[in-house]
Formats: C-alpha cells, sequence, structure tokens
C-alpha cells in the first residue's frame, strides 16, 4: 500500500520519532510503513491521518498488487 507519510510528515516538521510519539508506536514502525513494508491497521491509518492532518484516503492508496 503506498503512502504519503514522509511527505506530510516534512511539511509538519515531524521526525520519525515524533510522528511516532504522537501515535504510541515505535520509530521502526513509522519507518516500516513509510517504506512498504507494513500496512497499519485501521486505527493506527487512521491515527496517522489525523495527527498529518490528511484524510486516510489521501494518505494511503491502494495499488493493484495489495488485491491479492
Amino acid at each position: 500500500m503506498k503512502n504519503s507519510i514522509k511527505i506530510q510528515r516534512a511539511i509538519k516538521g515531524l521526525t520519525q520519532a515524533g510522528l511516532a510519539e504522537k501515535v504510541n508506536v515505535t520509530r521502526q514502525t513509522v519507518n516500516a510503513i513509510e517504506l512498504e513494508k507494513y500496512s497499519p491497521s485501521a486505527v493506527l491509518a487512521l491515527k496517522l491521518a489525523l495527527v498529518l492532518d490528511i484524510k486516510v484516503d489521501e494518505l494511503f492508496q491502494l495499488e493493484k498488487r495489495d488485491w491479492n
């Protein structure tokens, strides 16, 4: 699942660690999501969108490979 977390995080002036703290996960979790190695739960996706002040469907985009 593609995402724009890194871009949105930069716009808000947040580090991975800063964002992680705000949504109560580790920096490694934020890194894995940004690198598309991990898809967050619905609750975590909502928290990320809320902190980054963006709609979930603007933050995350499904790709055809995600349908399998």
